[in-house]
């Protein structure tokens, strides 16, 4: 049986946010800032023409990755009292998200037909949920393959900033919450008061949709569309790496002519450049997660931890031991910066053998 509805006046949007643990604070503010200034005329922030509340079923404030702390304004009310349920995600692994009273309250806003947001990661919060079961979900390019490996019935895209899949919205994070924002507030308050939320954001305009995401790479002074799409193709599949030969072929190349396109425009062949992306990741997964040096390894597309190990330590003038020993001591710089000695600019001529 549904919570009886709260008494609201007639708003053109109303949306309800349920924090996961360790959310990103940025994707909540991104999100709510703009609906803030959407709301209202001047600067006074009354809820005029919108809405939003954060829901918990306990009055326990839920910390955010950076470690501040955001308290509810709302128990779980009636969630056709919103137009949208929205699911800000964080940290992926530091335990469990959401408890189990949460996530019956969003499988009944889905029964009751209630549209559900998920961004940051909150799209691992709805597909855990059993609530993106034949659906498209728009992930961050870092955690792509992530998805991938845990939800074979939902196809993650991560070629874009944000996704609506009918009674269901993904976003990736970051800046493109905002330009997600913008999107719902246009499409019920008109483009006008979308524009005015985001220039008193100082943002310039909103992006569509189907804006790219930023890379690992700066693609856009890459130039060669055929060596964009091998290297979001080598980001989408680290646990197991493809053959250059495959990566070819799926660009309709000869490996001959996709060795020539990445010596032209990143000075390193191919196998290199996949080879340090994955070694990056690595690090990331070393730096902000407990998983075994032998797990991560295997995450990141290695035969075996001795073979990674080697690769690391090559890579970063470091082993794999020292940086997971420095995260554990909680040492500020416990090493050379995540940049690597040869940094993958395409500006700058760079010499890597294989």
């Amino acid at each position: 049986m549904l919570p009886e509805s709260p008494v609201r006046p007639a708003l053109a949007l109303r949306v309800g946010f349920i924090l996961a643990q360790n959310f990103t604070l940025s994707a909540l503010s991104l999100f709510v800032d703009p609906l803030r200034l959407a709301a209202d005329e001047g600067d006074r922030s009354r809820p005029i023409r919108c809405s939003w509340a954060i829901m918990a079923g306990s009055g326990e404030p839920t910390r955010s990755s950076c470690g501040l702390s955001v308290g509810r304004t709302a128990p779980f009310v009636d969630p056709r009292s919103f137009d949208y349920v929205v699911v800000v995600g964080g940290l992926l692994h530091a335990g469990q998200q959401i408890d189990p009273a949460t996530e019956t309250y969003l499988k009944t806003a889905a029964l009751a037909g209630v549209p559900l947001i998920g961004v940051c990661t909150g799209s691992f919060v709805l597909a855990r949920a059993g609530l993106m079961k034949g659906r498209r979900a728009c992930v961050s390019w870092y955690h792509h393959a992530d998805y991938e490996a845990e939800f074979d019935d939902t196809t993650p895209l991560s070629d874009q900033l944000f996704l609506v899949d009918h009674d269901r919205i993904t976003c990736a994070g970051g800046a493109g919450v905002a330009d997600l924002a913008a999107y719902l507030i246009e499409k019920h308050l008109g483009r006008s008061v979308a524009q005015k939320a985001l220039h008193v954001l100082l943002l310039q305009h909103a992006r569509a949709a189907s804006d790219a995401q930023p890379h690992a790479f700066a693609l856009d002074r890459i130039g060669d569309e055929r060596v964009k799409r091998a290297l979001r193709l080598m980001e989408q599949n680290i646990a197991e790496p493809l053959t250059i030969d495959a990566i070819a072929g799926k660009l309709a190349l000869s490996t001959r002519q996709l060795e020539r396109l990445f010596q032209g425009r990143l000075r390193l062949r191919p196998a290199v450049v996949y080879r340090q992306l994955r070694l990056r990741h690595a690090r990331w997964l070393l730096e902000n997660t407990r998983k075994p040096v032998t797990a991560i390894a295997v995450e990141t597309g290695f035969c075996d931890a001795a073979h990674f190990s080697r690769q690391f330590k090559s890579y970063f003038n470091l082993s794999p031991s020292l940086v997971r020993a420095a995260r554990v001591a909680g040492e500020a710089e416990p090493a050379p910066s995540l940049e690597p000695s040869a940094p993958l600019d395409p500006a700058t001529p760079i010499e890597a053998a294989e």
